[in-house]
């Protein structure tokens, strides 16, 4: 489909698999990778260009065209969240760039409204995505929505004395132990995106020959956790460690210690949004927190007809103010009735009120803060007494959200 907007010289339009060159020239110029970097990873560039081949034929991307000549590319590939023990159907916006002689001139946020609506037709009332830019985001309407923590532990620091009661069995990147226990993972942790066939392709596709998957099986022979790790010059890098109990996650820390000749520290991250420095018998480890994703909410009507995060048996009432920079049918002026663990917009009049952004209602519905916090940093204005409620019937879970597609 081909958009001509009025006072506006470019077109655009949906990418297809034949531009595949432009699409891989574009991503490759904005994020600066070199060939020496390629190359020291293993790549040659027509493997690079086949690699991004399943993206265009699945994912939907926009691009902006002066003439024949891509400019700039906004995609966003469907995947599935889990938000409070439902999933929901959201998009997870990649591949954005624009070459730099075209910023400033408007095309980007065109990009991005014309995709949101998009989203909102299809059904997609969240979306995500990883941030060059906290602050230009803002001011589209997106929040920080979760924490990326990293920690790196020496081999002396490593737990020794804990007991499990399985075993664990290194395992094949496709074994399908290894992957339906990460969708039974994703299925009860709430934040977590499920992985279709096209998102566990992008999770392998840096990976060096070496990466390992190490699975714990319990006493019963189930599966019940595993972690992606590789060790390359005495050091043990964990690029995911997950598990469905506390004995899992013991039994995979008992076998990185058998590790402990072999390595001097274990590097690695976690989502959880809290430190791993408490669970060490030494914890004076080094561990780095950062904003991880953003979100926002595409089409609040069809969050909140879904959205089940309300503490069960809470009641409430509260009139919301709720401005969206840029998707009108967003903003609005509404009673929201918190009942059971539902949520719902109503016209009856309430003697509280609040006012916030779309972005600040996004990171408050999904946990990542509560009203309070949210009230102190002057993101929320409106009653005390409203704050109290929100925060009574809303809880501070935040999302599990590891993946960057």
């Amino acid at each position: 489909m081909n958009i001509k907007q009025p006072n506006f010289p470019y077109m655009i339009r949906d990418l297809t698999t034949s531009d595949l060159d432009q699409y891989n020239a574009l991503l490759r110029y904005a994020f600066q990778v070199t060939e020496q970097e390629l190359a020291t990873a293993g790549w040659r560039d027509d493997e690079i260009k086949q690699s991004k081949f399943p993206v265009l034929e699945r994912a939907d991307i926009l691009g902006c065209y002066d003439g024949d000549h891509l400019i700039s590319q906004f995609a966003v590939y469907p995947i599935q969240m889990n938000v409070f023990d439902t999933i929901y159907p959201i998009g997870f916006i990649t591949s954005v760039s624009t070459y730099p002689e075209y910023t400033g001139l408007g095309i980007m946020s065109r990009l991005m409204y014309q995709s949101l609506v998009r989203m909102r037709q299809k059904g997609q009332s969240l979306a995500l995505l990883y941030p060059y830019s906290i602050p230009l985001y803002r001011r589209f309407g997106w929040e920080i929505v979760s924490d990326k923590i990293s920690y790196s532990v020496k081999d002396r620091q490593i737990p020794e004395k804990l007991q499990a009661n399985g075993y664990v069995r290194r395992v094949e990147w496709n074994d399908p132990s290894f992957m339906d226990l990460h969708t039974r993972f994703a299925q009860k942790t709430h934040g977590c995106l499920l992985r279709n066939a096209l998102a566990w392709e992008e999770y392998w596709r840096w990976d060096e020959d070496d990466t390992c998957v190490a699975v714990y099986f319990n006493a019963s022979d189930l599966p019940q956790g595993y972690m992606v790790y590789l060790i390359k010059e005495d050091v043990m890098y964990i690029k995911e460690m997950i598990y469905l109990n506390r004995d899992a996650q013991k039994g995979l820390w008992k076998y990185i210690h058998a590790h402990e000749s072999m390595i001097d520290e274990v590097r690695g991250n976690t989502y959880r949004n809290e430190s791993i420095a408490f669970e060490m018998e030494d914890g004076d480890i080094k561990e780095t927190i950062r904003p991880y994703i953003m979100g926002r909410i595409v089409d609040l009507d069809a969050f909140l007809a879904q959205y089940k995060g309300v503490v069960s048996g809470s009641e409430g009432r509260i009139h919301f103010e709720i401005d969206d920079p840029i998707l009108e049918w967003n903003r609005r002026s509404t009673t929201l009735v918190f009942q059971g663990n539902r949520c719902f917009s109503s016209q009856e009049s309430a003697d509280l009120h609040v006012r916030m952004s779309i972005g600040t209602l996004t990171t408050l519905l999904l946990g990542y803060k509560t009203a309070g916090e949210l009230y102190w940093l002057e993101h929320i204005q409106g009653d005390a007494e409203a704050i109290q409620l929100l925060d009574k019937i809303l809880p501070h879970c935040p999302p599990y959200i590891s993946d960057y597609i």
